[in-house]
């Protein structure tokens, strides 16, 4: 019997703390309220915790996120018009799936923050993007955006803003 097998394990405990219904879940405006308050409504989003917390802060209480063994996931709402500053996250890779609306997605070069790749992505578009990559992101539509975030491991480190970023110095 390998080790992920298990004897006399209550199926239906087990498959119960295996999911994350939609309707338990809710948009939480604050995690990311303190770019906000730094720069502005623009930076306004909701992230929707799934598996772990992500990089935004820590949530290790919450009893309503599934506990994340090798990953997270969540849902961000980006508003029309609103933007994820450029950011890099230097231990783990980070991939946006697109659910609704439409986002400009941009690589920013690593010394010179001025130079950046932009692609739009819409409905079922993924990018991911490697460790140590700033990378930003705009709502380009008129409506909600609403995309799947995915960190590569259950507890990333606090992203960084490089200086090109509009929240270089703001700290968590």
């Amino acid at each position: 019997m390998s080790s992920t097998e298990k004897t006399g394990v209550d199926l239906d405990a087990l498959i119960d703390s295996c999911i994350a219904a939609a309707d338990t879940r809710y948009e939480d405006w604050d995690t990311l309220g303190f770019q906000a308050a730094q720069g502005g409504d623009r930076f306004k989003r909701a992230q929707i915790r799934y598996i772990g917390s992500g990089a935004t802060g820590n949530h290790d209480t919450d009893n309503n996120i599934i506990k994340a063994d090798h990953f997270t996931f969540s849902n961000m709402r980006l508003p029309a018009g609103a933007v994820g500053p450029e950011h890099t996250h230097h231990d783990v890779e980070e991939v946006f799936y697109v659910l609704e609306g439409e986002i400009e997605v941009a690589v920013h070069d690593v010394e010179d923050g001025t130079k950046k790749a932009v692609r739009t992505l819409g409905y079922r578009d993924l990018i991911r993007v490697p460790a140590g990559v700033p990378r930003s992101l705009a709502n380009v539509s008129d409506a909600d955006a609403l995309f799947c975030v995915i960190i590569g491991t259950p507890k990333p480190q606090l992203p960084t803003y490089p200086p090109s970023s509009e929240m270089f110095g703001v700290t968590r």
